[in-house]
């Protein structure tokens, strides 16, 4: 095997949620979401059940939500296209590297994915999630996804799997690069306040000690820091909640409300989402906007997500270089960054 050189084959797997490809395709997609135990974490006799149900009843307002972007998600093209980007600064940085793409709950899965990587021959697998911040629901749950699909279909490759970028310098420059473009559609006679939405997590999986609120409002801080205006209004808040269980907060919706009574406009930005879809175009460009208009918000901007943002795509880049000599877990530094009390953190460095 070769394990040195510019010769050496890194197969770049770039993780993410998926999204379905047709209407039809919409229930299934929601049946596989919460067929998932870290994303219903009850028994699995009684999870079958409930996921059915669940995905029956929400299955028609998704379709709603789908019909609006054209019947489908764009997210495998968007992630396709990120891949490519990244293929081709590695190569810059002689770095021979294949991006494939493995998303958790709907094509490609990892089983299919496990398979191109192996039939592609690398030296050496590099994960990378397209989540900055960590959670046990998102970035765990495509690890074990992975190493299972991984297990059945005998891919003995070294690998490397990056847990977390919350505050990446390319990460946070291209995130703050875009708000300071979108800020420049303000008008000059009105007050704003800037929204930092993530999506958001149930309380309970935050106090069994998940670390994604934690590493949310750290990448909030560094797109602050990094735009370095002076009296910023601005805000973290957390969207797409459902359900009856207590989520964590502030929630972006009563975000926009309280922007509206104070007689202020709203640059919303999405900091957890790198990716257009579901979230972004219809929840933050379509009904968050109908309810700016509703409460009174004076003037609603939408901030794109990073996608292929060329500083994104070099901070990805920066991860590969650092995990494709690697083992285990690693993130951009040397050392854990999540507080102790974070028990779900996967970097033991």
């Amino acid at each position: 095997m070769r394990l040195s050189g510019s010769y050496v084959k890194i197969a770049v797997v770039l993780f993410n949620l998926g999204g379905p490809d047709s209407l039809r395709a919409v229930e299934p997609f929601l049946l596989n979401l919460f067929s998932d135990p870290a994303i219903l974490p009850v028994p699995r006799l009684v999870r079958g059940t409930l996921g059915r149900v669940i995905a029956g009843r929400r299955a028609p307002v998704a379709r709603k939500i789908y019909a609006k972007m054209g019947g489908r998600s764009p997210i495998v093209e968007e992630t396709r296209a990120q891949g490519d980007a990244l293929d081709k600064v590695l190569a810059q940085r002689g770095v021979r590297s294949k991006s494939f793409i493995a998303m958790r709950y709907w094509h490609p899965f990892s089983n299919e994915t496990v398979d191109a990587v192996k039939a592609w021959e690398p030296d050496r697998v590099v994960m990378l999630p397209l989540y900055p911040q960590f959670s046990m629901t998102t970035t765990a749950s495509s690890f074990d996804d992975w190493h299972r699909a991984a297990c059945e279909a005998d891919l003995d490759v070294p690998t490397a799997r990056v847990c977390c970028y919350p505050d990446a310098g390319g990460f946070v420059d291209a995130t703050a690069a875009l708000i300071k473009h979108t800020l420049a559609s303000r008008r000059p006679d009105m007050d704003y306040r800037l929204l930092l939405s993530a999506h958001g997590l149930p309380k309970r999986i935050v106090a069994r000690g998940d670390p994604y609120q934690w590493q949310v409002e750290r990448s909030a801080r560094a797109i602050v820091d990094a735009l370095g205006i002076n009296d910023l209004d601005w805000q973290v808040c957390y969207q797409s909640r459902v359900g009856p269980l207590e989520w964590i907060g502030p929630a972006t919706d009563a975000e926009i409300e309280r922007a509206g009574r104070e007689g202020k406009g709203v640059v919303i930005a999405p900091i957890a989402f790198v990716s257009e879809h579901s979230e972004t175009l219809v929840e933050l460009d379509i009904e968050y906007a109908e309810l700016a208009k509703r409460v009174g918000t004076l003037h609603y901007l939408r901030v794109p997500t990073v996608s292929a943002h060329p500083l994104f795509i070099d901070a990805l880049a920066d991860l590969v270089v650092r995990a494709k000599d690697a083992t285990g877990t690693v993130n951009l530094r040397t050392v854990r960054i999540c507080p102790a009390d974070c028990k779900g953190c996967i970097c033991k460095g």
